[in-house]
């Protein structure tokens, strides 16, 4: 086989950089995400600056690369996502100087784009199996290809949408990933996702797919109606969502003894609503950053939370919903008889604890928990 040439050369050479420079970046917004507060935001810039900088300098030449033949369609794939990616570092290192919580619309929006590079280069795991780290645990990093296998004839695994469900410009759809290993038949636990008040589930749906590739459940991720979960009258969008899982349950094989619902924030609050309604589908409950509304005990909801398994996730750091509120939602859930396991995370702030998932994973069912010991990934 001859020598490629050197306009081949430069091409995967290129390619190479941005997908590296890439990668770098969105695994330190995920860090810089779960570390985020008004407070920190100055350390958090300077910690991607010389990120974003890096990502920029690799990606303004790549359009400007002749591909070889067949690969315009990676590179122009890789660009579009690389290109989100940077929009997220340049959004969070730009100073507006806006202070405090006022300049938290901005960094939210900067952490959306970074969703969206996510949802943008999902497709090139394959193509280039660094970025495919992007969605499976560590274990299974040796192992990539293990997590893409042959369907079974009739069974399309994958992103679904509905209605316009990726679309942002749309509320009241959902995104839905049933996993590359399903085979279609066997019953499988589903985990329902609510994002935060301003979310989508488009976007939330990232903080959960990593551990839904690697661990083999369905992942259901709703966008509200409006702009937040209607907290002050549930009953319409609980019964709403709950149509969402029995559609779901019509089409696939989802297992009705394992369906937990999360949240976070507004998602958090609306998951306990929802969660505690009397005839709701799901038999677990892990709220994160929410706060007991006390719709709760209008409607009876404590009552129904008896026997319940709940796990309450609260942040000490919590600018928005002060810990206090969480600990007397312990206390209350605690007092109501619920299977609660309630946990304080001292360096938590208002924003999602992804190191969380797995802890709430073997919670909600032991069979979900990843094999530990073993270099060479999960057996």
């Amino acid at each position: 086989m001859s020598d490629p040439s050197p306009e081949l050369t430069a091409f995967r050479e290129r390619v190479a950089e941005v997908g590296a420079a890439t990668l770098n970046g969105l695994r330190a917004l995920e860090v810089v995400a779960r570390h985020l507060h008004p407070k920190s935001l100055p350390t958090l810039r300077e910690q991607l600056v010389p990120l974003r900088d890096r990502l920029a300098e690799a990606h303004a030449p790549l359009l400007e690369l002749p591909p070889p033949e067949g690969g315009e369609g990676l590179r122009d794939a890789l660009a579009a996502g690389a290109g989100s990616a940077l929009s997220a570092l340049e959004g969070f290192c730009t100073d507006d100087g806006a202070a405090g919580p006022a300049g938290v619309p901005r960094i939210l929006e900067a952490m959306r784009d970074a969703c969206r590079a996510q949802e943008r280069l999902y497709p090139l795991r394959f193509a280039l199996p660094p970025l495919g780290t992007l969605y499976a645990e560590e274990p299974w990093h040796p192992r990539l290809h293990e997590l893409d296998p042959e369907p079974p004839p009739g069974v399309s695994p994958g992103l679904y949408n509905g209605g316009e469900g990726r679309n942002r410009e749309v509320r009241g759809g959902f995104v839905f990933y049933l996993p590359e290993t399903t085979d279609g038949k066997t019953p499988l636990p589903l985990v329902v996702a609510l994002h935060g008040g301003y979310g989508h589930g488009a976007d939330f749906l990232w903080t959960w797919l990593r551990e839904a590739r690697s661990r083999r459940f369905m992942l259901l991720a709703p966008t509200s109606r409006s702009t937040t979960w209607s907290l002050q009258a549930p009953a319409a969008a609980g019964k709403a969502l709950a149509s969402m899982v029995a559609f779901l349950g019509e089409r696939f094989p989802v297992d009705p003894t394992r369906v937990l619902l999360t949240g976070l924030s507004d998602g958090a609050t609306f998951s306990l609503l929802a969660g505690l309604a009397e005839d709701a589908p799901y038999t677990a409950l892990a709220p994160v950053s929410g706060v007991l509304h006390p719709l709760n005990m209008a409607a009876g909801n404590l009552a129904r939370a008896a026997d319940r398994p709940i796990y309450l996730v609260h942040g000490a750091q919590d600018w928005m919903f002060p810990v206090a509120l969480a600990r007397m939602a312990r206390d209350e859930l605690e007092k109501a008889g619920a299977r609660l396991v309630y946990r304080e995370i001292e360096d938590l702030s208002h924003t999602y604890p992804r190191e969380e998932n797995a802890r709430i994973l073997e919670w909600f069912d032991p069979s979900l928990a990843l094999p530990t010991g073993d270099a060479s990934g999960p057996s």
